[in-house]
C-alpha cells in the first residue's frame, strides 16, 4: 500500500482505515490496487454520499489497469463494460435501480457469475440481488475534503487486496 496519512486497523478484524488528503492519495491507492493479482476477478462495493468520490475512484482505478478513453458514470446506463486484455471490468451504479425484475432481465446475475472485474456503487439499492462483495470501501468526505476510507474484506480475496 502507497503511504497515507493514516494508515491504522480498525475494530473489525481485517478492515483497514486509510485517509486521502487529497486526489492524488487515491489515484496512489487505486494504482497500488490494480496491481494486485486478486484484482481480475474482485467484486468491490463503493458506498458514500453523493460527491464522496465514488466514481473518481473507479476512474483511478480503471485508468491504473490500462483503461483509455473517456470513462463515464454508469448512473443512467446502470452498467459501463471496459475490455482490456485478459480482463474484462463491469462498472454499476445502481442509483436510479428500483425494480429487482430489472437484475435479471438486464443480464447482470450472468455478468457477475462471469470473470472479470465487478465495481458498484450504491449497492444498497440491489441488496439482496448482489453476491457478497470481496472488498468494500466506505467512502467519508471530512470537513477538510479529505476523505475517510474504511476498507472491509467480505473474503479471502478481499483479504489479499488489501
Amino acid at each position: 500500500m502507497p503511504e497515507l496519512t493514516a494508515d491504522i486497523h480498525a475494530p473489525i478484524l481485517g478492515s483497514r482505515i486509510l485517509r486521502w488528503d487529497d486526489e492524488p492519495a487515491c489515484a496512489a491507492f487505486a494504482a497500488d490496487l490494480a496491481k494486485r493479482p486478486a484484482i481480475g476477478n474482485a467484486y468491490l462495493e463503493l458506498h458514500g454520499a453523493l460527491g464522496a468520490g465514488k466514481t473518481t475512484f473507479v476512474r483511478h482505478l480503471l485508468r491504473a489497469l490500462g483503461v483509455t478513453g473517456r470513462i463515464k458514470s454508469p448512473t443512467y446506463a446502470v452498467l459501463e463494460p471496459y475490455s482490456l486484455p485478459g480482463l474484462q471490468v463491469s462498472h454499476f451504479d445502481f442509483y436510479r435501480f428500483n425494480d429487482p425484475r430489472e437484475w435479471d432481465d438486464a443480464g447482470f446475475r450472468e455478468l457477475f457469475a462471469s470473470p472479470g472485474l465487478k465495481l458498484a456503487e450504491w449497492p444498497e439499492h440491489a441488496a439482496g440481488a448482489l453476491p457478497v462483495a470481496d472488498l468494500r470501501l466506505f467512502i467519508e468526505v471530512q470537513p477538510d475534503d479529505s476523505r475517510v476510507v474504511r476498507l472491509e474484506p467480505g473474503t479471502q480475496r478481499g483479504m489479499e487486496l488489501i
